[in-house]
């Protein structure tokens, strides 16, 4: 074939090759750009399934639709819906999100509406048959932010339970997940189940909300195996790979999205002595400790609306400045290897919650072994890996 002949037919090829290439970037780019719309803002597709109802809602302060003049309360809306709320339940940190991890929530009187808020956290996890009397159905609307010691999903876990026993439906207003672009992290062991993370699930399982509620019911993780009338009303224009912020803080303790991100690699610290950011302005973007050894990065813990009483409180921690951290796609053990050998006191390193934030023993011994950091994330590839079969089952939206 003469030369400038297949030179022609190369040029052409190319051309329409970056032509099509370029069609197809600019449709991707349009698909990325459009707005996530949350499934408290479709409100076509669940009002239908309210109306004519008496119904409880389990939410917090991040349970809201999202208006460019203003954000509306998703119990706010319901009412002007004329949708029949009986009751209201709150997970950890209570209705409006401000107490404390662990920190005890009555049930109380909604100042605005005059329902009656249910919590769901301390001795009273699980809706009793009382609490969902005369209920026909109960909506979960939650951000959830992906990691296995997020006690979010665990009060989802009870309600579902709850719901199934009392024969009552269940819709999950789907959330997008800000971490829920990889799966990482130890394999809960069944064995150390826990409020703290009920599941044999990786500590960051790349679900939304929604997808988790799904693979509840098809795993069959309720008591005695139970599955509940479940529906999950989906986001729309998400994939696992966007990028989300969230306007709202989902607890007192993640105010940004750093926080967010840096949390399952730090939430390890909440077992141990060392101070993880709370009581700071800084919470989950910093570690230190007294008893570290003098560095340049120093702060002081003191009582603030995240925490009221700070590890170390008031004296003054030595320790490392993360606020600046590249966003993470896998969880970094390193931070937890770092602090460990700094600590001098190491058999004081490991609290009473330790195992059930690592979901078994064997991060411990690893530790104590003094693994490094590469070797102990290896160690948890083939436990992923099954997950991640079982996970495709139950995914709603691309990876």
């Amino acid at each position: 074939m003469p030369f400038k002949l297949v030179f022609k037919n190369t040029f052409l090829i190319l051309v329409f090759f970056s032509f099509t290439t370029l069609s197809s970037c600019k449709a991707q780019n349009k698909s990325i750009n459009k707005e996530i719309l949350v499934a408290a803002n479709r409100t076509n597709s669940y009002l239908p399934l309210l109306k004519n109802h008496k119904i409880g809602v389990v939410a917090n302060q991040t349970s809201v639709i999202f208006k460019k003049d203003g954000n509306t309360h998703l119990i706010d809306s319901l009412l002007l819906l004329n949708i029949k709320i009986s009751k209201v339940f709150s997970p950890e940190h209570g209705f409006r999100g401000k107490a404390d991890a662990a920190e005890k929530v009555d049930n109380s009187i909604d100042v605005k509406t005059g329902l009656p808020i249910i919590s769901l956290y301390g001795k009273h996890k699980k809706p009793t048959d009382e609490d969902l009397q005369n209920l026909d159905l109960v909506v979960f609307d939650i951000q959830d932010v992906g990691v296995r010691f997020y006690t979010y999903i665990s009060t989802l876990h009870y309600v579902m339970e709850a719901c199934a026993e009392n024969n009552i439906p269940l819709i999950v207003f789907d959330r997008p997940n800000p971490n829920g672009h990889y799966v990482d992290g130890p394999v809960l062991n069944p064995t150390y189940s826990s409020f703290v993370g009920k599941h044999p699930v990786p500590l960051v399982y790349g679900m939304t909300i929604g997808e988790y509620a799904k693979m509840i019911h098809g795993e069959q993780w309720l008591n005695n195996g139970i599955q509940c009338d479940l529906k999950v009303i989906e986001l729309e224009n998400y994939t696992h790979q966007n990028t989300y912020h969230l306007p709202i803080k989902p607890s007192p303790n993640l105010p940004n999205d750093k926080a967010i991100n840096l949390y399952p690699s730090l939430g390890f610290f909440e077992g141990t002595p060392i101070n993880a950011g709370r009581g700071t302005k800084y919470q989950f973007q910093q570690y230190g400790s007294t008893l570290f050894p003098k560095a340049n990065f120093s702060y002081t813990p003191q009582p603030n609306d995240g925490s009221k009483h700070p590890k170390d409180e008031n004296k003054l921690c030595y320790g490392v400045d993360l606020k600046n951290t590249p966003h993470l796609n896998k969880v970094n053990i390193e931070w937890l290897v770092d602090a460990y050998q700094k600590y001098p006191n190491k058999e004081k390193f490991f609290g009473a919650t330790f195992t059930i934030h690592a979901g078994d023993t064997i991060l411990e011994h690893q530790l104590k072994k003094g693994f490094t950091a590469k070797k102990i994330e290896d160690s948890w590839q083939s436990e992923i890996e099954k997950f991640k079969l079982i996970r495709t089952k139950y995914l709603l939206y691309p990876l």
